[in-house]
């Protein structure tokens, strides 16, 4: 991650003008030869530093400007093209001093503002450059600081010799460190402070550090954010003398011997006075701000490559992340978010990625007081990263996952493999899997899905929903291990609307009607042969409100007959009131094995099985259930096999 310590910007451009005679080129040819030249053109031409022998490893532009040579419009073209503009003046002459105030700072301004549009856009650096110093026995310095206190584009001043070559070099570096390591967005030299979005900035980074979210940054904090910023241990004299200077200038910059948040921005502060702004944009850009002090979309959004047909989960790293991330910020130790702690959570981000009261209470498990448990954040999470991990990886950046991990957030990301692979396989290796609740309104799917959710679903009896969550996440245990089933509720306004493909496709279908109406499983029957009766998506028939009088249906055919024909499992009949959560096991092992219905139907006749297998009182069944699979595999290869052999025999 050390490729966010530095500036991003590939090359600095650095444009020196001012009035004739003051020494523009002299400078140049002076910084390029180390000695005097003898004889000085109008102009010099553009020169390039090569890396490797500037201070701050950046290859460097450097453009002269002549009024003789050039025009107004050349002008105002290289300022706007230079990172930062030097403007000339010499010591022994104060109409030049003046000039600055009253032509050339006005001129750049102007220049500036007139191409970007925009008044109060972020301003072009100044360095002021007093040259022939060695002609006087005084300094101009202090003329130069009262222009500063009016332009806080200037970034620094300094005095120089063309003819002895003092401060020559320095010149150049102002001028380098102008453009890496600008004042203007840290810091107002009016207020003697920092800029409100740097302090925002620096907030957001003493909250990441503060491992035990106690406000304070104890040594151990202090010595890791050493580490992660600067690759090297803050020694304990150094870490002293630091709490020392912070002690006698903020007396509540200290408390039990650790580092506020005000001493925190305080020695920021100094660094900048001190001219070591450097420090505090290798900070700023260790934790991924840019030089407009924004996050750099780099650093949020790294590439990341998904396969057709792949699909995208949190690693062991990823989940371990979160886990650390909760019970940080679980301050009561109750095993759930209150509101207050979720969002202080997300403090160091621009927004919460969810609405805690709409959408957390309808996607993921919580507790009784509605707020989300251990289980139910990994599952947010989950189903985030399935369906956008993008914003997975943008809130991964905030929250500081590669400064703790010091580690790209793709390493919270694992990239499945293809589904035709898996379909290949007949069997998924996939911990995550999306179901499709499709059925005609009324038929009770949306009950279904937040059943999913419910420790007793027999409390969402008689409940209407309204809102506009349509994911639901929970896990379930198939064949002894875990795995995570999203239930999505497909929204049919009207019945002869057709679907789209996205709501089509899925790991596993489910159609839904309502036992109890006689016109409900026409629309299923409907669905099943126009999408997905040619398609290679798992299908289950539910028949919901099962605890009332089932109706024979008004179609061609009844349920059962249906699933008979169509060779799909038959109708699993399901109710809220019977608080039985088979069925959603049934559809993650139906989307666990794709196209292998042996490993589902087999486990569907055996009726003595609690959950499709699952969580049985026979410890004995779990041995039978692996045979039955193992011999179901067996024969499916055996019968592959012997198809293989006859089909190379017939040619």
């Amino acid at each position: 991650m050390g490729q966010y310590a530095e500036s991003q910007r590939k090359n600095v451009r650095i444009l020196l003008v001012g009035d004739p005679g003051v020494g523009k080129t002299s400078l140049i040819l002076s910084l390029v030869s180390e000695e005097y030249p003898e004889e000085v053109p109008a102009r010099a031409e553009e020169i390039t530093i090569p890396a490797n022998v500037t201070p701050e490893q950046v290859p460097t532009n450097i453009v002269d400007y002549s009024s003789m040579e050039q025009s107004d419009e050349t002008l105002a073209a290289e300022i706007n093209k230079a990172h930062v503009v030097c403007i000339v003046y010499a010591v022994n002459d104060d109409d030049t001093l003046d000039r600055i105030t009253t032509h050339w700072l006005p001129l750049v301004r102007a220049t500036c503002n007139s191409a970007d549009g925009e008044p109060d856009v972020m301003r072009k650096p100044i360095v002021l450059v007093g040259n022939k110093i060695d002609t006087i026995d005084y300094s101009t310095i202090d003329s130069v600081l009262a222009i500063m206190e009016d332009y806080p584009e200037i970034e620094s001043c300094v005095e120089c010799s063309a003819k002895t070559l003092h401060n020559i070099s320095e010149m150049f570096y102002y001028a380098q460190k102008a453009v890496l390591h600008p004042t203007s967005p840290l810091y107002i030299m009016e207020d003697q402070d920092l800029t409100p979005a740097c302090k925002k900035s620096l907030v957001r980074i003493f909250k990441i550090c503060d491992i035990d979210s106690d406000n304070l940054l104890n040594d151990y904090e202090l010595n890791l954010f050493q580490r992660r910023c600067f690759n090297t241990p803050l020694q304990p004299q150094i870490l002293d003398e630091v709490k020392a200077v912070i002690q006698k200038n903020v007396p509540d910059g200290i408390y039990n011997d650790a580092v506020t948040l005000k001493g925190f921005l305080f020695l920021h502060c100094l660094f900048i006075q001190r001219g070591r702004n450097e420090t505090t944009w290798a900070v700023l850009r260790r934790f991924g701000y840019n030089d407009q002090l924004e996050m750099c979309q780099e650093y949020l959004r790294p590439p990341l490559k998904i396969p057709p047909g792949s699909s995208t989960e949190l690693s062991h790293r990823g989940q371990q992340f979160l886990i650390a991330l909760f019970e940080r910020y679980d301050r009561d130790g109750d095993g759930a978010l209150s509101p207050e702690e979720h969002k202080m959570l997300f403090s160091t981000c621009p927004a919460a990625p969810w609405s805690y009261s709409t959408d957390i209470r309808k996607s993921c498990p919580t507790n009784d007081a509605g707020w989300v448990t251990l289980h139910g954040w990994l599952c947010r999470w989950t189903l985030l990263t399935l369906l956008d991990v993008v914003k997975t990886l943008e809130y991964l950046g905030y929250l500081g996952f590669s400064v703790h991990e010091n580690d790209s957030q793709l390493a919270a990301i694992h990239v499945t493999r293809e589904r035709r692979i898996d379909l290949a396989k007949r069997q998924s290796s996939r911990s995550v899997y999306k179901c499709h609740v499709i059925g005609p309104k009324g038929s009770g799917k949306t009950g279904m899905c937040r059943g999913f959710l419910a420790e007793d679903m027999a409390k969402l009896v008689g409940k209407e929903f309204k809102t506009n969550v349509v994911h639901c996440i929970n896990s379930v245990q198939v064949y002894g291990q875990e795995k995570h089933l999203i239930l999505r509720d497909i929204d049919v306004r009207h019945v002869l609307d057709p679907l789209q493909p996205q709501e089509v496709n899925c790991d596993v279908a489910c159609l839904v009607y309502d036992a109890s109406n006689p016109r409900s499983f026409e629309y299923v029957a409907r669905i099943y042969i126009k999408y997905y009766a040619e398609s290679k998506i798992p299908v289950m028939i539910v028949g919901t409100k099962c605890d009332l009088d089932e109706r024979r249906q008004d179609y061609l055919m009844q349920p059962a007959d249906f699933c008979e024909k169509y060779k799909l499992l038959p109708p699993h009949m399901f109710s809220l009131k019977t608080n039985k959560k088979e069925l959603y096991t049934k559809l993650a092992t139906m989307a666990a094995f794709p196209r292998f219905q042996a490993a589902w139907i087999l486990f569907y006749r055996h009726r003595h099985l609690r959950q499709f297998g699952l969580m049985t009182e026979d410890p004995k069944i779990w041995i039978k259930a692996g045979l039955g699979v193992a011999a179901a595999t067996v024969l499916g290869f055996i019968v592959l096999r012997a198809f293989g052999v006859g089909g190379s025999n017939s040619r």
